[in-house]
């Protein structure tokens, strides 16, 4: 018979083996997941498959990697259990958030096959839209945003956030970070979706044309203005501008850029016309805005304008533990400049990867992956392929106090996160008081506002 799909069994247990045989008898192929079981070895299969997970009798620590594992599997889930483990949060809310559905004991076949059949379903939905989006990349040419780590969500999150309202974002990070994918997620989220996005690097351009790029000029209002033309903020009329470098924007255009946020009016150089536009601004820079504004070399006002909303766009080096998936996402999305040979990344490689300080974050991932894809002479990219070598890495020894700093971090705010900012809830699951959750949020700047 025909094997209708792959299926794949998380945990143990009595309870379930008639099931699971009539399972294999229907047509189902039952891969259990051992202890340490890796996705690796099955990312380059195209077959389709689902997940079945057994959650009787799961302590906390086994609930974290069985957790671990399905969000890192990305297939639908079925869960098995005892009714009585219904009981425990932990276990309720990862069938809420991670299953398509669940049985309790004594498990019916005909209703687990069901499950199954509408979890088969959701996979070829999620293969259809994977095929969807590579295609759409393909054709736009634009990086997508990637991360899977607590850093990574909650700049997600504060995107959705911003893009429901219309106020101006101020967006900081370290040059190569992706402050403009950032700006244009915010504006594909937005209500002005429909409208233009524009993008303007206001370190690029020279002190005497600013003025005339940001609002346009009359014929004839200056040496070789032959004819009139449409600045970028009329002509993002209806949608977005997002001024890149703000912090470079020549004192004498600050007062007009500051007009404009004001009237919501512009003037073209050499003309005396109002004209009314409709445009949301975003300002991205990697400079301390701040500290300009108290060394006179940027406006307070206009500051205090800019930073209604503000998101912080993480260094590479705050989420290191998505390097691995950067470089293989890049590597897919430029295979067709690489030789045939070659198939992906050494451990060496993803080692160094991983211990480099990346100055140039996002940006100079990419440019090293694309220059290894090109070099590379042997089947797996190394790390001279990438222009990083062990002994030239300036590696930065975390203390065992940094190292439980971090990790405290990160786990109070997954924790948040899974449970929508209730503290209780969180407490619970972390095995702490209320109390201390609130000393922890203090001690790490974690606020609450932007997590629920």
């Amino acid at each position: 018979m025909a094997s209708l799909a792959r299926v794949l069994l998380l945990g143990e247990s009595c309870n379930y083996h008639e099931p699971v045989r009539e399972l294999k008898k229907k047509g189902w192929a039952i891969e259990p997941v051992k202890e340490g079981h890796g996705l690796n070895a099955k990312e380059s299969d195209p077959s389709l498959r689902v997940g079945l997970v057994i959650l009787d009798r799961c302590t906390m620590e086994t609930l974290g990697h069985i957790e671990a594992f399905m969000l890192k599997s990305q297939h639908p889930w079925v869960g098995l259990l005892d009714e009585e483990a219904l009981e425990v949060a932990g276990i309720r809310r990862l069938l809420l958030d991670l299953c398509q559905g669940f049985l309790c004991h004594p498990v019916d076949p005909p209703c687990l096959e069901l499950l199954l059949h509408n979890a088969l379903a959701v996979a070829r939905l999620q293969q259809q839209e994977s095929e969807y989006q590579i295609r759409t990349e393909a054709e736009s040419g634009e990086y997508e945003m990637v991360g899977t780590t607590p850093v990574m969500w909650q700049l997600f999150k504060t995107i959705r956030k911003v893009a429901a309202v219309d106020a101006t974002v101020f967006i900081h990070g370290e040059s190569g970070t992706g402050k403009e994918l950032t700006a244009q997620a915010i504006h594909e989220r937005s209500a002005r979706a429909s409208g233009p996005f524009h993008a303007v690097n206001c370190g690029a351009l020279p002190d005497n044309l600013i003025q005339s790029e940001l609002f346009g000029h009359e014929k004839g209002a200056f040496t070789g203005a032959a004819q009139r033309k449409v600045g970028r903020i009329e002509a993002a009329d209806g949608g977005t501008l997002f001024l890149d470098e703000i912090g470079d924007l020549p004192l004498e255009l600050q007062v007009n850029l500051l007009r404009f946020l004001e009237t919501r009016r512009i003037q073209r150089v050499g003309g005396l016309e109002e004209i009314a536009v409709d445009v949301r601004i975003l300002a991205a820079t990697h400079v301390d805005l701040g500290r300009a504004v108290k060394e006179g070399r940027f406006r307070e006002d206009l500051y205090h304008r800019l930073n209604v909303l503000q998101i912080e766009v993480p260094a590479l080096r705050d989420h290191s533990e998505d390097i691995e998936i950067l470089a293989r996402f890049f590597f897919q999305r430029f295979s067709h400049e690489k030789p045939v040979c070659l198939k992906g990344f050494s451990k060496e490689a993803l080692t160094v990867m991983r211990q480099y300080h990346w100055p140039g974050n996002v940006r100079e991932l990419i440019n090293r992956v694309r220059r290894a894809m090109v070099m590379c002479e042997n089947r797996l990219i190394q790390p001279e392929d990438l222009g990083i070598e062990r002994r030239r890495i300036q590696r930065h020894v975390m203390t065992l106090e940094e190292a439980r700093e971090r990790a405290e971090k990160h786990a109070l705010i997954a924790a948040l996160g899974r449970n929508k900012a209730r503290i209780n809830s969180a407490a619970s699951e972390l095995g702490v008081s209320r109390v201390t959750i609130y000393r922890l949020m203090e001690k790490h700047g974690v606020c609450r506002e932007s997590l629920a």
